[in-house]
């Protein structure tokens, strides 16, 4: 079976979660106190030298860490992946903007607001944060506005990738009211079959 070492209430962990029911794969969910230090143990550095979660036990003694790689993994042959050319460079293109552009200003925001003691140093961070969150929130305003989904006309691993964050933006200060077409998208994405909220601690 299936082995994910993650942390539940980490969006890069819920892509990977939400992922696997929705394909209906049995798999087996190994809580790290991430907050705690656990990532930083010899026993999980040797599963990912990085330190970061999550990480796909594909096979016994076998690791594949990075959210994106193990999304491109486990929907590798499913609906999840197109199959076209164009259509996967399209899927990829949106999954590296949501790692570059979105994924370290809405969620770094997220963690400094939802984690971290209200008088934390880290807050002088979020201005900036805000700023250049809004600026992806507004790239993918503007995408929606005449698409229903990011890739290949239908839903797939972009848009998983892309939600995990954007659904819980308001935890991290982010007003969503200002972005109508994301906000049907998130509707859209939450009456797929098989969708299972992100716990928020």
């Amino acid at each position: 079976m299936l082995g994910i070492h993650g942390m539940s209430a980490s969006g890069n962990c819920y892509k990977v979660r939400l992922l696997l029911e929705q394909l209906g794969q049995p798999y087996a969910w190994h809580e790290v106190d991430v907050l705690g230090g656990a990532t930083r143990a010899p026993a999980f550095l040797s599963m990912n030298p990085c330190g970061q979660v999550p990480v796909l036990e594909y096979a016994p003694g076998q690791y594949l860490p990075e959210s994106g790689a193990i999304l491109c993994y486990l929907a590798a042959g499913t609906p999840f992946w197109p199959d076209e050319r164009l259509a996967r460079a399209a899927t990829l293109r949106w999954m590296f903007f949501e790692q570059y552009s979105h994924e370290p200003y809405v969620a770094v925001a997220r963690y400094i607001c939802h984690f971290l003691p209200a008088g934390h140093p880290r807050r002088a961070e979020l201005p900036r944060l805000h700023e250049r969150g809004n600026e992806a929130l507004r790239v993918m305003e503007r995408h929606l506005a005449g698409n229903d989904w990011f890739a290949a006309d239908r839903y797939t691993i972009a848009d998983i990738a892309l939600f995990a964050y954007t659904q819980a933006a308001a935890d991290g200060g982010f007003d969503l009211g200002g972005y109508p077409a994301v906000s049907r998208w998130l509707g859209r994405v939450r009456a797929q079959p098989r969708w299972i909220t992100m716990p928020s601690r």
